[in-house]
């Protein structure tokens, strides 16, 4: 239906944020205090500050601050039988894998998940080193938003992460990226960002991020778990497991008991811990 030629148009986003943009931002402060002044005049709503608070913020992240540790990622060997390593490719559902050659500092190649349909079609000399695609590397340092601009112009969707030594830190998919922009999908057990590592709980019992220091944990908790085999609280629980835990599985360790309370295919995000009683 049109409008009536003398009911005013609804400006549009670009003509409300202009009527508050009077004068050019003087730096990026000034830039994020007028777009979240611009959010409270109901100029901007929640979504679209994030998104573009998010995009500012990608030039000052570095790949090292969101990478998946090289302890979490699911590699595949090129040594092992195609049957070996299937059964892993279908609980894991990723749909790249890095490949190494027996040593994890040895990465040479990814191979795509779809690829593997070939096997299934009985395709006759079947050979996972003609199927690999190759691999991209980044060093731990650079910037998120460079990031983002190679793996647009290359099409490519993963990285493997490396240190100043050269060996494999991790790894980083577009899809970590585009997350720190739009942000990821938050449920109960989502912490904020500006919070601490360990919260109270009701009960006795405490919220923790996974990537919180195991020295830090044991300084909060009164616990004396080595940091040798693992950095981080989440790394101690896989350590322990042997493997990927799943969200609600719990563990004790030492007396102390762990629930995860959100992880996926890939990670560990938050863990709901008893203090040990003194």
């Amino acid at each position: 239906m049109n409008r009536g030629m003398n009911e005013p148009s609804r400006p549009s986003l670009l003509e409300r944020l202009s009527s508050l943009l009077t004068r050019e931002p003087g730096d990026r402060e000034e830039l994020v205090h007028l777009l979240r002044s611009a959010y409270a005049r109901n100029l901007l709503d929640a979504d679209a500050l994030s998104i573009i608070e998010g995009a500012l913020n990608v030039s000052e992240i570095q790949v090292r601050d969101i990478m998946v540790p090289r302890a979490q990622v699911d590699f595949i060997d090129i040594n092992e039988p195609i049957e070996t390593f299937i059964p892993q490719v279908i609980s894991t559902a990723h749909s790249r894998f890095p490949v190494i050659d027996q040593n994890r500092d040895d990465v040479i190649g990814v191979l795509l998940a779809k690829d593997l349909l070939r096997y299934y079609a009985g395709q006759e000399e079947f050979n996972v080193r003609e199927m690999l695609r190759p691999a991209v590397f980044v060093p731990e340092s650079k910037r998120l938003n460079v990031l983002l601009r190679e793996f647009r112009a290359s099409r490519n969707h993963m990285a493997i992460v490396i240190d100043e030594y050269g060996g494999v830190a991790g790894l980083v998919t577009i899809e970590d990226v585009l997350e720190q922009i739009v942000g990821d999908i938050e449920d109960e057990y989502d912490f904020d960002e500006a919070s601490d590592n360990i919260l109270p709980e009701p009960g006795g019992r405490f919220r923790v991020k996974a990537l919180t220091q195991i020295a830090d944990f044991n300084a909060a908790m009164g616990t004396s778990f080595p940091d040798e085999a693992a950095d981080t609280v989440g790394g101690l629980v896989i350590s322990q497991l042997g493997r990927l835990p799943k969200r609600g599985e719990t563990l004790a360790i030492d007396g102390v008991r762990f629930q995860v309370l959100r992880a996926d295919s890939r990670r560990v995000y938050t863990l709901l811990v008893d203090k040990p009683k003194t």
